[in-house]
This record gives C-alpha cells, sequence and structure tokens, in this order.
C-alpha cells in the first residue's frame, strides 16, 4: 500500500505504488486489485505508467519523481476520489436506474394489446406497457433515436417490433424488456407493420412497398433479419395490412384508391402471382380485414375501409364465379325476343372448355395440394355503407373476426362501433373535439382502447356495460413542477395546462386531477400530514387540496392580483408563504384561517426559490436580483441575513438537517452556504458539466456555447451527502457535497426528435436558407386534411419565438429527490421521468477477510448458529444470503439474534427489511424483526438519524402501504360479517 494507515473497509486487496510517487500525492490512496473491469480500465487508461502489474514490486524511483509529474498526480487524486465514493455509496448515489414514465400516457402511432389484457402504446421515444387488470402501467428501459410511429406485437405476446420516425426498427423481447436486433427499413416511410399469425413472418408497408420479413428468434444474430419476398404491385404508399389466419396471403391497402390481395408465398416458375384488385373507392383505403366461414378458417368476405368514411363489403364467388364473370363479360347480352340458335349449347360447352383451359395454365406448376386460390377467384361488392360523419375523416378503424364487429374513429374525436355485414351502428359516442388516433379491440373484443395524441389521451372502454376500464390523460403542455409526498408514495405534478395530477409512483397511473386553475401551475407541496397538497398558479391563486375528498377546501389569494411562481410551507404546516413574479413580494398567510398575515417587501426581482429551514422557523428565499435572503417569520424581524452573488440566483434548497443552504446562479454555479455563521462553505463550478446539446438555430457548437447553461432546479439526496442538479440541458448532474465533484450524469433522452439533444448537427442538411429541419413545408399535410398535431406549434406563432417548426427544446424543470432516498423524479419535456434504485444487486463487500464467503454462511446456519451467519451475511453484503440468514432465525430466537448485531449493519438490515415487506407474505415475522431491532437499537438508530433516514424512511413507506391494504381489506371484512349476521337473526 502507499501508506501504512489500514485499507478502507470497502478494499478487497491493495496494490503497490512507488513510494516515491506515494510522497507527492495529497492522502494515502488504495487500489483493488480485483475490481470490476470498467473501474480497472477507466483507470488504467488514466495512470497506466503507475499502476504496476502484479509481478512487480518496485520500480525506479528516478522515473517517477519529476517535477513535471505532480500536476498529474494531483489530478489523479482528484479522479480516485470520484472512484472512491463510487464505491462507498454505490447503492445510493450512483446506483439509480430509469424506472417509469409518468405525464403522458401516449403520444401517438398505433397501440396494440396482447394477451387480452397488457396494452402496449408509445411514449415519443420509449414504449410503455398497462396492465389492464392490476392498473400498473412500466415503461421500457430502451430508447428508439426518434418518436415510434409504429408498434407490432407477435402473436404469443413474447416479441415487439418498433418502428420510429426514420424507419428505424428494433425487435425487444417483452418478458425481458432487452432490444434484441436492428434493422433500418430505407424504402420509404413506414405505415403498416404486422407478424403473420404463426409468427414466422413480419409485413412491413414501407413506401409503396410491402416487404415480408422472416421473424427473428431469441438468439442473437449478425443478421437477424432475412427477407423472404417484396411485393411491388401498389401504385402509392401503402396504408393497411392483413394477414389470413392461415398466413398465406395479405390483404394491403394504400393510397393509389385500391385495395390488393397478395398471395405470401412465392409460385412456381411459369405461374401468374398477380393480385386481385378491388376498385371502387374514393379515397385512401386504411384499413382492409377478412372475414371467416363458422365452420374454417378460409375468409369468406373482405372489409375495406376508406378515409372518406365508408365501408365497402367484398363476397368471394370462388374460380368458379371467376370462369362465369369471364364469360358474362366475353358474351355481348342477347337483345328481347331472339330466338334460339342450334350452336347456342355448342358454344356454351366451347366457352366453358376455354375458361376452365385458362384456368389450368394458371395454377400450372403450383401446388397441387391448393385446389384454389383467393386472388385468383371472382370477388364481387355486395354493399357500400357510409358511416355518414362528413366532413371528419377516418383516422382509425379495427375490425374483431369473432365478433365480426367494426370500430371506426374520426378526425372529429367521435367513434363508432358497427356490427357486421348488416352494418347496425351500437355505438355513436365522442371522446373529445380532436382526432382519434389509435382505436383497437382487445383480443376477446369486450374491450375497445382508444388513443388521442394530441391530448395525451389513453381510454379503454367495454362496449357491453358502457363502463371505463382505464382512464389516463397526460399533461397538455409540459410539466412545471413537481413535489414527493412525506410517504414517498404518491407524487403531485403541475403543468402548463391549468391542471394538477396526483400520480401513485409504484403504479404509475393518475388516480386524480385538480383543475380548478385558471393559468399555469408553478409549485407544488405536500404538507407534513400527508394528506394535503399546496398548489400556486399565475392565476393569482394559492390552493390547498384534500387527497381524501378530492376537493379545494381553501383558497389563499391577495388584495390585487399576483402571479406567484414559488411556494413554502412551515414544518407545523400553520404558515403558507409564496413568492411572486410582478411585484417582487413573499406573501404570508395562515393555513388554518386563510387570511394574509404579513407581506415581505425587500427583493428587487421575481422571487424564484422559497424553503422553509427543516429544523426551524426560517424562511430563505431566492431572487433574480442576486440575491438571498433569510426571513424570521414568527418574530417579524424581516430580512435576517442577506447572501449577494454575483449572478442571479435561480432557486434555493436547504439540507435536510438545515444546517446547510444551497442555491444556483445564472453563471452555472452552485454555492453552499452556512446558514447559520453566513459563511460560504463551497462553490461547484457546473457550466461545464451541464454543457451539451446543439440547438437548430445555434451558431456555434455544443462544446463552445455555455450561454444559457445554468441549473434551474436542485435537490438533495435524503441523507444530504449529495445533491442533484438540472436545467436547460440533457444533462442531469449529481455531485458529492464534501469534494465538489460531478459523480454522475443522467442523461433525460436520447430521442432526435427533440431540440438540444444532438452535439453536431448535420451538415447535409444546411442550406442556404438555414437547416433544412426548420423550413416548413405548408403543402405536406394537404393531402391528409387533418391539421399536423405538434406541442410545440402551439406558441411558435408569437413574436419573438423561436421557429423551430414546433420542435420542444430538452430541458428539466423541476427534480426532487425522495424522502426515503431510493428514488427520484425529474419533471422534463419528455415527461416526468422516475429513477429508483437497482433492485439488481451490485456486489459491495464491506469488512472482507479470506474466511467470509458464502460457504462460511451456509456452514453457521447448519451448525445452528444464525447470529453468526447473519453478521457473515452482512459482512459478505449479498442480498440473498441476508435474507436466507433471516428466515433461518426462529421467532423465538430474534430478541437475541438482533441485539448481538453491530452498530454499522443496522442500514443494510433496514433496508433487507423494508425489501422483504414488499414482496413477502410473512409481514408478522419481518414486522416483529422490526420491533426488536428498535427496542435493541433505539439508541444508537436516534444517533445516527442522519445516516438511517432513507433507510427509517423506506422501511415507514413499506409499513404504510401494506397498514393501508390491510386496513382496508378488514373494513371490508367487517362489513360483510355484519351482513351476514344480520341476515341469521333476521332469518
Amino acid at each position: 500500500s502507499a501508506s501504512s494507515s489500514p485499507p478502507p473497509p470497502f478494499s478487497l486487496s491493495v496494490r503497490c505504488l512507488n513510494p516515491a510517487a506515494a510522497a507527492l500525492l495529497p492522502s494515502p490512496i488504495f487500489f483493488v486489485a480485483t475490481a470490476p473491469p470498467l473501474f480497472r480500465t477507466s483507470l488504467s487508461s488514466f495512470v497506466g505508467h503507475l499502476l504496476l502489474p502484479k509481478s512487480q514490486s518496485h520500480c525506479s524511483s528516478s522515473k517517477l519523481v519529476d517535477h513535471k509529474k505532480k500536476a498529474t498526480l494531483h489530478q489523479i487524486h482528484r479522479k480516485l476520489v470520484v472512484i472512491n465514493k463510487r464505491f462507498r455509496k454505490p447503492k445510493l448515489a450512483m446506483n439509480y436506474r430509469f424506472q417509469n414514465l409518468l405525464g403522458a400516457p401516449y403520444r401517438g402511432g398505433n397501440a396494440t394489446v396482447i394477451q387480452n389484457t397488457q396494452l402496449i402504446s408509445s411514449v415519443g421515444n420509449r414504449v410503455s406497457i398497462t396492465d389492464l387488470l392490476k392498473s400498473q402501467t412500466i415503461t421500457l428501459p430502451f430508447q428508439s433515436s426518434l418518436n415510434i410511429r409504429r408498434l407490432a406485437a407477435s402473436p404469443d405476446g413474447t416479441f415487439l417490433l418498433t418502428v420510429d420516425e426514420n424507419n428505424r426498427a428494433q425487435f425487444v423481447n417483452i418478458p425481458a424488456r432487452v432490444s434484441l436486433h436492428r434493422i433500418h427499413f430505407k424504402h420509404g416511410a413506414v405505415h403498416a407493420v404486422q407478424f403473420s399469425p404463426d409468427g414466422k413472418y413480419i409485413a412491413v408497408a414501407t413506401g409503396k412497398l410491402v416487404e415480408i420479413w422472416l421473424s427473428p428468434g431469441f438468439k442473437k444474430e449478425p443478421f437477424a433479419f432475412h427477407l423472404v419476398r417484396t411485393l411491388a404491385d401498389c401504385e402509392a404508399t401503402v396504408t393497411a395490412l392483413e394477414w389470413s389466419l392461415d398466413s398465406k396471403y395479405l390483404l394491403v391497402g394504400s393510397k393509389d384508391l385500391t385495395a390488393r390481395l397478395f398471395f405470401a408465398e412465392r409460385l412456381r416458375e411459369g405461374a401468374m402471382n398477380k393480385p386481385y384488385l378491388f376498385l371502387g373507392h374514393r379515397d385512401t383505403v386504411v384499413g382492409c380485414f377478412f372475414k371467416y366461414s363458422k365452420n374454417s378458417n378460409t375468409p369468406n368476405r373482405a372489409y375495406t375501409v376508406t378515409r372518406d368514411g365508408y365501408i365497402f363489403s367484398w363476397g368471394y364467388g370462388g374460380l368458379d364465379g371467376a370462369a362465369d364473370n369471364d364469360k358474362l363479360q366475353d358474351d355481348e347480352p342477347l337483345s328481347p325476343g331472339t330466338p334460339e340458335r342450334g350452336g347456342e349449347e355448342i358454344l356454351s360447352d366451347v366457352t366453358e372448355i376455354n375458361a376452365k383451359k385458362r384456368k389450368n395454365h394458371d395454377l400450372k406448376g403450383t401446388d397441387p395440394s391448393l385446389k384454389e386460390y383467393l386472388h385468383k377467384g371472382k370477388w364481387e361488392l355486395l354493399r357500400k355503407d357510409g358511416f355518414m360523419q362528413s366532413p371528419a375523416k377516418v383516422t382509425a378503424c379495427d375490425y374483431h373476426r369473432v365478433l365480426d364487429m367494426v370500430v371506426v374513429g374520426f378526425s372529429s374525436g367521435v367513434f363508432g362501433l358497427y356490427q357486421m355485414p348488416d352494418f347496425v351502428c351500437i355505438h355513436l359516442l365522442s371522446i373529445s373535439r380532436e382526432k382519434i388516433t389509435t382505436a383497437v379491440f382487445n383480443e376477446i373484443g369486450n374491450w375497445l382502447t382508444f388513443g388521442c395524441a394530441k391530448l395525451g389521451q389513453l381510454l379503454v372502454w367495454e362496449w357491453r356495460s358502457e363502463s371505463y376500464v382505464l382512464k389516463q390523460q397526460g399533461h397538455y403542455f409540459d410539466v412545471n413542477c413537481l413535489a414527493y409526498s412525506p410517504d414517498s408514495q404518491l407524487l403531485a405534478t403541475g403543468a402548463d395546462d391549468n391542471k394538477v395530477k396526483v400520480w401513485t409512483v409504484s403504479s404509475g397511473f393518475c388516480f386524480v386531477t385538480f383543475s380548478e386553475h385558471t393559468n399555469a401551475v408553478t409549485a407544488l407541496h405536500f404538507m407534513s400530514n400527508n394528506h394535503c397538497l399546496l398548489s400556486a398558479s399565475l392565476d393569482g391563486t394559492v390552493r390547498a387540496w384534500d387527497l381524501f375528498r378530492y376537493r379545494n377546501f381553501r383558497t389563499f389569494t391577495t388584495p390585487s392580483s399576483r402571479q406567484f411562481v414559488s411556494l413554502a410551507a412551515d414544518e407545523s404546516g400553520e404558515v403558507i408563504c409564496a413568492g411572486t413574479l410582478d411585484s417582487f413580494e413573499i406573501f404570508v398567510w395562515s393555513m388554518k384561517t386563510g387570511r394574509l398575515l404579513d407581506v415581505l417587501s425587500g427583493h428587487e426581482g421575481p422571487v424564484h426559490g422559497l424553503m422553509f429551514s427543516p429544523t426551524s422557523a426560517i424562511l430563505a428565499s431566492s431572487s433574480w436580483d442576486k440575491t438571498v435572503r433569510l426571513w424570521d417569520i414568527f418574530e417579524g424581524k424581516g430580512a435576517v441575513e442577506t447572501f449577494s452573488h454575483t449572478h442571479d440566483v435561480l432557486t434555493v434548497v436547504y439540507r435536510p438537517d438545515g444546517k446547510q443552504l444551497a442555491c444556483s446562479t445564472l453563471d452555472g454555479q452552485i454555492h453552499f452556504w452556512d446558514p447559520i455563521d453566513g459563511s460560504l462553505m463551497y462553490t461547484i463550478e457546473g457550466r461545464r458539466d451541464i454543457a451539451g446539446g446543439r440547438l437548430m438555430t445555434d451558431r456555434r457548437s455544443a462544446a463552445n456555447s455555455t450561454a444559457g447553461k445554468c441549473f434551474t432546479t436542485l435537490s438533495y439526496s435524503a441523507d444530504g451527502s449529495y445533491i442533484l442538479a438540472g436545467g436547460n440541458s440533457k444533462y442531469i448532474c449529481m455531485y458529492d457535497i464534501a469534494d465538489q465533484v460531478l459523480l454522475r450524469r443522467f442523461q433525460i433522452t436520447f430521442n432526435l426528435s427533440m431540440d438540444g439533444v444532438h452535439d453536431f448537427l448535420n451538415s447535409k442538411k444546411m442550406t442556404d436558407a438555414g437547416p433544412l429541419d426548420l423550413i416548413d413545408d405548408d403543402d405536406s399535410d394537404a393531402e391528409e386534411g387533418v391539421d399536423i398535431q405538434t406541442r410545440g406549434k402551439l406558441g411558435g406563432d408569437l413574436p419573438g419565438a423561436t421557429q423551430n417548426r414546433g420542435r420542444p427544446i430538452i430541458r428539466t424543470k423541476s427534480l426532487r429527490i425522495a424522502h426515503t432516498g431510493r428514488s427520484f423524479a425529474a419533471a422534463t419535456t419528455e415527461g416526468v421521468l422516475v429513477y429508483s434504485v437497482d433492485e439488481s444487486f451490485i456486489f459491495d463487500p464491506t469488512d472482507l477477510d479470506i474466511d467470509v464467503t458464502p460457504e462460511a454462511v451456509n456452514q453457521a446456519l447448519i451448525e445452528n448458529q444464525p447470529s453468526r451467519g447473519l453478521i457473515l451475511s452482512l459482512r459478505l453484503n449479498e442480498d440473498s444470503l441476508i435474507k436466507k440468514c433471516v428466515f433461518a432465525v426462529s421467532p423465538t430466537d430474534v430478541a437475541t439474534v438482533v441485539s448481538s448485531i453491530p452498530h454499522r449493519y443496522l442500514q443494510r438490515l433496514i433496508d433487507v427489511f423494508a425489501d422483504l415487506l414488499e414482496s413477502c407474505p410473512h409481514l408478522e415475522f419481518i414486522l416483529n424483526w422490526c420491533q426488536e431491532l428498535c427496542k435493541a437499537h433505539g439508541n444508537s438508530i436516534q444517533q445516527q438519524s442522519r445516516n438511517l433516514l432513507p433507510a427509517l424512511k423506506f422501511l415507514q413507506k413499506a409499513i404504510t402501504r401494506i397498514h393501508q391494504d390491510l386496513a382496508d381489506t378488514c373494513s371490508s371484512n367487517e362489513y360483510m360479517l355484519k351482513y351476514l349476521c344480520c341476515t341469521t337473526t333476521s332469518k
């Protein structure tokens, strides 16, 4: 080692550094010899000439004692401090992974249903899966490069094919939630994609072509996709696809006003394999479907739906019908009264013989097992029916072959459900005033799914009972603010659409929406009782919401209208404060009476940051006047202290223990103040860390453009050791406060549909008139007849607005870390991103020596030494072994075992108990462990409350959730027993 001091507890073994090099380092450094490969690779690339191979123990000191290397060695020390931090706190600080996306359940494209209850929809460049029975939604962790346009699921629900706006596809394993293969369809925009019923093929409508690909399997291959056949008979863009049940026929609709029936397999040489054309449509065919006879899987009818609001029913007459049709077309009709001629029968016989010869010539060289081909036979138009919704256009449709029903969605927000073949209207209802972008049946056919991209709305409706199974709608505009409830189970969001939504974090569902505000919601705050939510808005009101009765029970106003942009409440919940945008004042109200108590003046700019100290009644406020002020609300002394800065202060936050204050300024710096002494403790220069991403209108590259790169939102961790910062960038930065080093950068999205994600612009898209992406073609949607729906276009026509063709700019508007410390949420342009601690365990051993092994743990359990086994498993820090040892302890021995646990393992043990409470059925046993742990180590827990706070919050969250579930069940059982007793007594 480089020093005689003992190695840190996480060290497995140490490597030797040259003593001369060690003398130049400011503090002892230890290298982990068996560290993960990523650690060793990054370290060796940085200090390759200092890290010695195992065979060497010394080297010439003269090579290292060089004044030119002193600066390098100090950089090495700073680098190793960061790595040491990563190894020291992997569970809380470094192990966050994307978990879910809230705020926008649907953003466009089609939706599909697998296994009858799993709804798959696209959310920007991600895929969301909603379990309609469990009322739970998850977002898959992979991303596409652009917004996803089309989805297709395999018949068994195992695989998913996603296609984005750039026609790049990903082949996804749904149960494993991983992307297996990628492919780029290069022949045009993909408007339809579908798996064959046997799962063997995938039909892709790319431009005017229909490509049939062999579906990949589970294993990864260099070239997983194999092109089987290309159908190039369509004269315009293909818009609809439908496979037959035997996977041999393909019904295709296109913009050339026709539908075509293809035989998907290749015929032998010499055989004609041209498709059958369904003619007579006056507009684009947006849907085509097969209808089957009851006794077989052979199609006997076809339906085509056109964009102008008509449905065509086609009947199959067989090959004989085609021959009869040829005879009727070749022969002229006889005039009335024409006498019969003797040669008529002979002519008829000759015609029939010629027809048979033509039919046999067409089938020559084909598979003799097939008696007839559907695309060779006669299809005749049986009826044509109109939906009578003019001038609205058909934008989505689907067909259920068992029920023989068609559902149609229109651009006016109306949908209709029709029983075929008689075209009987069962339902005709309106969802909204915006166009329906997807409409689909589930497998049984009892549920209908509708999506509206402009509203971010996703509905599942049961048509028989006329009731909603699912009704989720995201925010219409960007989310401005968010707040976690004290137990971390709820998340509230406020946006520019004047609405406040409350979400259940575990399920990803919004269970209540408050829409009383008349302007944008700018700030949110949960009260400590967990049942009251405060919201501030630009409409000049602060409203209090009751989460039991879902009502606005109190409204705080001012004598004259003001615009509120910040909000805070003290720990007791008696005082409410809000900062203004226009008058630069802070208003103080009483929560109980709703009266205005005081108006704090002194700031000379908008007050964008407000927060009460967690341990006192001191209020901190930040303003664009380059100051942070501390106010004593209850003493009424005005500003107690003022912290001046060189640039505008954008936000301010307190550390959870109230002993530190952090604020961000317009120059990209984060300042840390001691609120008691009034001294500046640390400063973090973060402009270079947050820089990244080039807008379409930027004149400079992303590396050289740091203007406007600043942190607009900050959030302390639960233990106060690190801080999260986000702002006008695609990055969220995590800093260690004590050493002022960047621990990790989270990139919000890789969605190139948004502005500010690219670091380099494509020179091929630069023209004399500017970037090609900024040139809007006004006639691009003339043929569609429906206005383009983009969120960014809504304010693009205002004076001074950036004309980026409606492309939203990526940024983070609000950040909050949950009180448990195990998750954090970010309000971004993409929606509300929720990151949580990765449940898959990362090896993080503590106090290891040669005797601490899994075999030693198992041997201790075999010898009936549960206390020793538990301590060994805690030293090994392997989750499965710790849980195994916990369950190996007899209930009568729990108190004895708990008393023998060292204090330094309490946090790990509390985390294990909280995790078991969420997934284990043995509630009484685990609760007994928790009770005995608090009895035996209560004093130690109180002394280490700051370090143990995240784990205790996590345990409280788990116990609270179980208590609520059991309380509901017990109440239901109690009422049921009372009812049964009353019924028995009356009899």
